[in-house]
């Protein structure tokens, strides 16, 4: 549950003004209440019964420490998913640091239950801008402590140190990324020469496209509107995220309008019974505008002016960047707060759209995302930080990789006792057949 109790019922200070410490005297953390503890704890617990593949990476990791010495500095949603990831990675032998990629995805409760399990994790639901980027540097700035991994979602980590501490790459082993944009920083780089340090790219994982990009959109995207009916007209923007979130929406009724820039995705989008269109088509009549782009300035203010009263607006990509809320406060618009996460944006004649989250990423803070799929990145991720860790001085240049097949398979293949699944083994004959070793991997390194 993102969304918990404690959103209402905690007092208005700032975490930065307290002095908390958990019950073994460590203050090495700023998070919102230390007393909520135990509650998410059993949050936690919860969710270890629906990550199969993290329990499992722990048990195989009793006798053998394969993050020994690592030292983890992570930007991620701090849910209670990422608790079992980050808890999985000490138990693989690592130190962590953490602070959280978005301002409104913690659950303050799960950040406690961290604290107090010993973790440095500085993030709360609802930071502001300056308390984003002082919970991000209280992670990587501090004495004696010096990390040799990055694991990031979205980038900012890894532009905070670019920024702050490059001398720190001199010691870090990698980075691992998990977010569309975030790797989109780091092809950046890479086509500048200014990458460092060896990247895996996750996003681009065949696990993370073809279950998390896609279930875990295509689930949690309803639970994103729960409080509001469901209307006749819906406007979506489309790359994988996309196709899970229409298929939900479609389900449930909707007309289902798409944009897309790239013509494949765009045939399919036809192919799939939805209308493809262009924004300025439609802008008037839609009832909710959906963006899931990674870009920036996907809806502007003239569209915004030329929405409908009621219109419900909201974006499923990672940055706050897509649509231009900015632009709002310029002109005489006024905005009413409804409540947590929900904004009427009022015009001078009355006119009023309904704005979700301030723009940022819906799913995880209006809403909550299955666990099992969620299992399936967080492995994708851990075995990731362990290949970077462990690879030998060579393997992988200053460059952005993608996970071997084989790994994704593996990732694969650990999720699969929950459904009693049995998988076909192929005869020495069909693998000669087909160029394949019996055990995989079964795809080429180029497959998506």
């Amino acid at each position: 549950l993102t969304a918990s109790y404690t959103d209402s019922s905690d007092d208005e200070t700032s975490p930065r003004d307290k002095q908390q410490k958990n019950s073994k005297g460590n203050g090495d953390f700023c998070i919102k209440n230390i007393k909520q503890a135990d509650f998410g704890r059993r949050e936690i617990e919860i969710a270890e019964q629906e990550m199969p593949a993290l329990m499992a990476l722990r048990k195989r990791a009793q006798g053998e420490k394969p993050l020994a010495g690592a030292k983890i500095v992570g930007c991620t949603h701090i849910t209670a998913q990422t608790a079992v990831l980050m808890e999985t990675l000490s138990a693989l032998g690592a130190q962590c640091r953490w602070a959280a990629c978005n301002i409104y995805s913690t659950q303050n409760e799960v950040a406690a239950a961290l604290a107090e399990g010993g973790f440095s994790v500085f993030a709360w639901k609802g930071e502001s801008e300056d308390d984003f980027w002082w919970c991000i540097d209280r992670c990587v700035n501090v004495e004696g402590w010096q990390p040799n991994m990055i694991l990031d979602d979205g980038g900012d980590l890894t532009h905070w140190i670019y920024k702050k501490y490059p001398s720190m790459f001199k010691k870090i082993k990698g980075i691992v990324e998990e977010s569309v944009t975030g790797v989109h920083r780091l092809y950046q780089l890479s086509k500048a020469g200014k990458l460092c340090v060896p990247a895996m790219n996750v996003n681009d994982s065949v696990t993370k496209q073809k279950f998390d990009n896609l279930y875990c959109c295509r689930e949690s995207i309803l639970d994103g509107f729960v409080s509001f009916v469901l209307t006749l007209f819906v406007f979506f923007f489309s790359p994988q995220v996309g196709k899970g979130c229409c298929a939900a929406l479609k389900a449930m009724g909707s007309i289902v309008y798409v944009t897309e820039i790239d013509p494949i995705c765009a045939l399919q989008a036809c192919m799939d019974g939805f209308r493809l269109v262009k924004l300025t088509e439609v802008i008037r009549q839609v009832d909710i505008v959906i963006t899931c782009t990674g870009n920036k300035n996907v809806v502007v203010r003239e569209n915004l002016d030329r929405m409908k009263n009621g219109c419900i607006v909201c974006n499923m990509g990672h940055s706050n960047t897509e649509i231009d809320v900015v632009s709002c406060d310029q002109i005489q618009i006024t905005d009413d707060r409804v409540r947590s996460q929900v904004d009427h944006v009022i015009w001078p004649d009355g006119k009023r759209i309904v704005l979700l989250a301030e723009g940022r990423l819906l799913n995880l803070s209006c809403s909550t995302v299955p666990t099992f799929v969620l299992s399936i990145t967080a492995t994708t991720q851990a075995l990731a930080l362990i290949e970077l860790y462990n690879a030998p001085e060579g393997r992988y240049k200053q460059d952005v990789y993608l996970l071997p097949k084989k790994m994704d398979e593996y990732v694969a293949s650990l999720h699969l006792p929950t459904f009693d699944a049995h998988l076909t083994e192929l005869s020495d004959e069909q693998a000669k057949y087909l160029g394949l070793n019996k055990n995989g991997p079964f795809k080429p390194n180029y497959y998506r």
